[in-house]
């Protein structure tokens, strides 16, 4: 028996990574998400600093077509080493 997803698709899904602030961690925080979804738009990537700026939260939103999908987005970001959390 297959569990249905809370979450009805296609719809819009913010993907957050945090890592150091660094120009390749943005990079690299949009580019794994992007091999997943295709190319996002510059404004649908948010970036903020930490309160002591050594750290920075980005957040990518897609628009996601699966659970599938999501869950390839988040293996990836999740086994990146520059990537210390994931939401």
């Amino acid at each position: 028996m297959s569990e249905a997803s809370a979450i009805e698709f296609p719809c819009q899904f913010p993907i957050k990574m945090m890592g150091r602030d660094t120009p390749e961690f943005r990079a690299t925080a949009r580019a794994l998400v992007e091999k997943h979804a295709g190319p996002v738009a510059d404004d649908a990537v948010q970036a903020a600093l930490s309160r002591n700026a050594r750290f920075v939260s980005v957040t990518v939103t897609i628009t996601a077509e699966s659970q599938e999908q999501l869950d390839s987005i988040y293996r990836d970001v999740t086994s990146h080493d520059d990537v210390l959390m994931a939401l």
